[in-house]
């Protein structure tokens, strides 16, 4: 586990207790409407949550297709305890790495990440990953925090200074460049609004 996993992990067990309520998740809360509208429209018999933290998307949308086979993955143990009190059985939760996901090739009809991607140190890991479990004209759906363009280079120069594992912040033309280059093909990346990025692929 690198540097940036390790100050990640230690700041969301320390956060898992609060995180839906509290203002640190005020963010990804933002996000769960946004990213499940998406997905509904998408064909969805298994989903794979990647930063899953405390399950509460997979709640979201396990209560909208009940029937859906889910998975949901982060290295936060805190925040996966909350998790499994909330999903009980009707989630495969793992704790894990994105860089090396510990499922089958093409097991997976969508791969959402709800603002979990500015956290990853090596990016074209994790999307080479999300390609190979995900099934041929699969999706990857993804929603993340950014900034302006003059702010959001600025940050990026501090945010190795953070203690929660920041890494990155992404505007629209990087984040498609990433998932053009990983393979995807067919979606789009767009703002939200301010802060949020949405973007999608297809495998």
């Amino acid at each position: 586990m690198n540097d940036y996993q390790e100050k990640s992990r230690r700041a969301f067990d320390g956060q898992a207790a609060d995180y839906d309520t509290d203002h640190f998740g005020d963010h990804a809360r933002k996000l769960y409407g946004v990213l499940l509208s998406q997905v509904m429209q998408i064909p969805h018999a298994a989903v794979l949550d990647l930063g899953c933290g405390t399950g509460e998307l997979l709640a979201r949308f396990l209560e909208q297709a009940p029937k859906a086979r889910c998975a949901g993955l982060d290295l936060s143990e805190g925040m996966l305890s909350v998790a499994r009190e909330k999903l009980g059985d009707r989630a495969e939760l793992v704790r894990g790495d994105a860089e090396r996901l510990p499922f089958g090739d093409g097991v997976f009809d969508v791969v959402l990440c709800s603002d979990s991607f500015h956290h990853y140190p090596d990016p074209r890991a994790v999307l080479a990953e999300v390609s190979r479990v995900l099934s041929p004209g699969g999706v990857f759906l993804l929603g993340d925090c950014t900034a302006p363009g003059a702010v959001r280079g600025l940050m990026n120069l501090l945010l190795p200074l953070s203690r929660e594992g920041d890494v990155r912040l992404y505007g629209r033309k990087e984040l498609r460049g990433l998932l053009d280059a990983a393979g995807f093909h067919g979606g789009e990346c767009r703002k939200i609004d301010a802060t949020s990025l949405l973007a999608w692929g297809i495998r």
